[in-house]
């Protein structure tokens, strides 16, 4: 089992602070291209995390990316901030956190719709779709 962590954060503008409890260390990067487009074209990195707490919540604007997730973001700056997997499981941004270098690469997925333009580094599983 990954070691998980307490952190904090918080969008580009500072309009929504994030504090999460249980944040995974070992992170994965996703390559499909819904985390890309909303990435702005890089892969997510996120981490599972148990519990979240938004300060500055009038700023969340959220998107129903499919019927199981909906995706947050700040509406003054647009920064994205998690993935929502329905009714409660909140996956972050790890761009979001205070100190992105507590957290460490495990893995990748949706390997077969990366763009053939950027490679990540290192020794870690690669998985084609979801494992």
């Amino acid at each position: 089992m990954t070691e998980k962590i307490n952190a904090s954060g918080q969008c580009l503008c500072g309009a929504i602070s994030i504090e999460v409890t249980g944040a995974e260390r070992e992170i994965h990067a996703c390559h499909c291209s819904m985390c890309r487009r909303w990435n702005g074209g890089a892969p997510g990195f996120a981490t599972q995390v148990d519990s979240v707490t938004f300060n500055g919540e009038e700023n969340l604007g959220r998107f129903e990316s499919s019927a199981w997730a909906e995706r947050g973001f700040c509406k003054a700056c647009g920064s994205s901030l998690f993935y929502l997997l329905k009714p409660d499981t909140y996956i972050m941004n790890v761009g979001c956190f205070d100190d992105p270098d507590v957290f460490e690469l495990h893995g990748e997925i949706f390997c077969a719709d990366k763009p053939s333009m950027y490679a990540l580094a290192g020794d870690h599983p690669r998985h084609a779709q979801m494992p």
